[in-house]
């Protein structure tokens, strides 16, 4: 036994390759040390698949990114073990790094939001560099982003927009769990509908990435719940009648054009047409037109 190893996963470009690389805190400067790295990749059921085995005297160990061995969106383990040949011999627990997951993913990973007109910033970021095969505008992913309704058996339209349909990831330094990312603004659809909270989705796809990793890379979902919120009712009926959206009652027999509603917070309004409807008999107004914003 001795000092723990700590091993940690991060990505890297190795000679325009992405690579992950494993490193481990010497347990000594001794040079009869060696390390046992074994790399193995985390299933959905979250048992181990075993990728790779290597002996090392170094304190760091690679493995590329090749598409088959290792490919986006595998989560990678790397368990590290320090032995020394006897006599007499010596071996250290062996320890596992975090699970690293390695490709494009959403932040946060879920959303609740409600259909109050509110924008929710979401963030879709690479875990690993992205690297540029030529000296064209190729150096970028380009995903497609889109929407669907997972609420009922029949599924009508997602009850979410969002402010793009296309966000482009450039390269640049990692920092943290990201080396390229880029935001989109998620809104629910006010649709004046009681029809209770409802699920969504939302997804990306690589656009034709020349690069064959990226191209077989399907990120994960965000699952979007949008809060259904009562909606308001106002009329302004017959010869008119006039109830507001807090209750109140009252008639109006002028003739002319009038506002009926103005919202203080977003450009919404409603303008009313009324004439005369009641003759010589009564001074009467009854709706004849309506304008909305």
């Amino acid at each position: 036994t001795g000092p723990a190893l700590q091993p940690v996963i991060t990505p890297e470009l190795v000679q325009g390759q992405v690579h992950l690389k494993c490193s481990y805190s010497p347990s000594s400067p001794d040079p009869a040390v060696q390390y046992r790295v074994l790399w193995s990749r985390l299933s959905r059921a979250g048992k181990r698949e075993q990728i790779h085995q290597e002996t090392t005297p170094q304190p760091f160990s690679y493995m590329e990114m090749d598409g088959a061995n290792l490919r986006l969106g595998d989560t990678v383990v790397c368990t590290v073990t320090a032995f020394r040949r006897g006599p007499p011999e010596q071996q250290s627990l062996p320890e596992d790094s975090k699970g690293f997951y390695a490709g494009i993913k959403f932040f946060p990973e879920s959303l609740e939001i409600a259909e109050d007109g509110k924008e929710h910033v979401l963030t879709v970021l690479s875990t690993v560099p992205i690297a540029c095969p030529g000296q064209d505008d190729s150096c970028k992913i380009t995903l497609q982003l889109s929407t669907e309704d997972l609420g009922s058996q029949a599924p009508g339209p997602p009850d979410i927009a969002l402010s793009a349909c296309q966000v482009d990831l450039l390269p640049g330094p990692c920092s943290g769990s990201s080396c390229a990312a880029a935001t989109v603004t998620v809104t629910a659809v006010t649709d004046f509908a009681r029809d209770g909270n409802r699920l969504s989705r939302v997804s990306a796809r690589p656009l034709t990435p020349r690069d064959r990793l990226w191209r077989a890379h399907t990120p994960r979902d965000v699952q979007v719940t949008v809060r259904d919120l009562p909606t308001g009712n106002c009329y302004s009926f017959t010869d008119p009648h006039i109830i507001t959206f807090d209750g109140w009652r009252y008639d109006s027999h002028k003739i002319g054009t009038f506002l009926l509603c103005r919202s203080d917070a977003r450009a919404f309004e409603v303008h009313v047409r009324q004439w005369d409807c009641g003759g010589h008999r009564s001074a009467t107004a009854c709706n004849c037109g309506v304008a909305a914003r």
